[in-house]
């Protein structure tokens, strides 16, 4: 299958990048290389672009759509390890580092990678192959407790408990295998009014399965704080996110960095010493134009944040 994806928020990711054409700059999520192809083009051959990715079927994809560049480095890697990779390519500093949080349309849609509740698939959800931990696990040997708090946590589903008891019930009878057979135990535990007016009864459960299996908001905070570490002063960071959780540990990330001092507010001055390292450009985030959300719905709940380094 092709690997598909539409860049969400474009221009604002690459005017929030403010691009220098002889700037080194990281995508931590290469994906398709939609974001990319057009970061290259605001750079001169002297520009260097780091595309990062821990999905060997999009480096593949990103490579092949990129090949008329030479000054892109590919890294098969998760994003966690950023300043390893820097370390490994002899990059000191930055000029910018993009992060898009969103799973790409053909994760969603290839069948086989177990992302969607839509289509039957073995239980995976793993966005990089290479590792073992898969979403099978997690539904079939997790306790109820621990399947009820990522699935309360992650997913903000009210109908954790019950989802997390149906579960472990259908497991003892046979391992649950398929996406399908989850989204039809999901199904049996949600109030039926409940199953017509939200959206899909799984959405919610899936994601925070599929948080969990890659780790993505334990990840977070750490990539952050060390992208930041490596960006050269007026370097920008520009981090799309999905949902409410990511969104939320991205500002308040944003807000210790630019506010770190932690004296007691009744304090008459800063005595522990910490500076601010960054500025926020975004307060609110930006969100995708109405046109953006008809011609891609899965837009709809996309916010980019926007900081530079002081």
């Amino acid at each position: 299958m092709e690997f598909k994806h539409v860049s969400v928020l474009l221009n604002e990711c690459i005017e929030g990048l403010n691009i220098k054409p002889n700037g080194t700059y990281v995508d931590c999520t290469l994906g398709g290389a939609g974001h990319s192809s057009h970061i290259l083009k605001n750079l001169s051959k002297d520009g260097v672009l780091v595309g990062i990715d821990q999905d060997r079927d999009a480096l593949t994809a990103a490579k092949e759509r990129l090949k008329d560049y030479d000054n892109v480095r590919y890294v098969h890697s998760n994003f966690y390890n950023i300043d390893n990779i820097l370390s490994d390519l002899d990059i000191e500093k930055v000029d910018g580092i993009l992060m898009d949080l969103g799973v790409s349309s053909y994760q969603l849609d290839e069948a086989s990678r177990g992302f969607s509740y839509m289509q039957d698939a073995p239980l995976d959800m793993r966005m990089n192959r290479d590792n073992d931990f898969s979403a099978y696990d997690i539904v079939n040997n997790y306790s109820e407790e621990q399947l009820y708090k990522i699935i309360k946590d992650y997913g903000e589903e009210r109908f954790a408990k019950r989802i997390a008891n149906f579960i472990v019930n259908a497991r003892e009878i046979n391992p649950i295998q398929t996406t399908l057979e989850l989204v039809e135990i999901i199904k049996n535990a949600i109030p039926a009014k409940a199953r017509r007016e939200g959206p899909h009864p799984a959405k919610r459960t899936f994601q925070a399965i599929r948080i969990e299996v890659n780790s993505e908001l334990k990840i977070l905070n750490k990539t952050i704080e060390d992208g930041v570490e490596r960006l050269n002063k007026g370097g920008r960071m520009v981090i799309i996110t999905f949902h409410s959780l990511e969104d939320r540990i991205v500002k308040l990330k944003y807000r210790e960095l630019e506010n770190p001092c932690t004296c007691p507010k009744e304090f008459p001055m800063c005595v522990c010493g910490k500076k601010p390292t960054i500025k926020v450009l975004t307060r609110k985030g930006l969100a995708p134009s109405k046109e953006e959300i008809e011609e891609n719905p899965r837009s709809r709940s996309a916010k980019v944040r926007i900081l530079e380094k002081i």
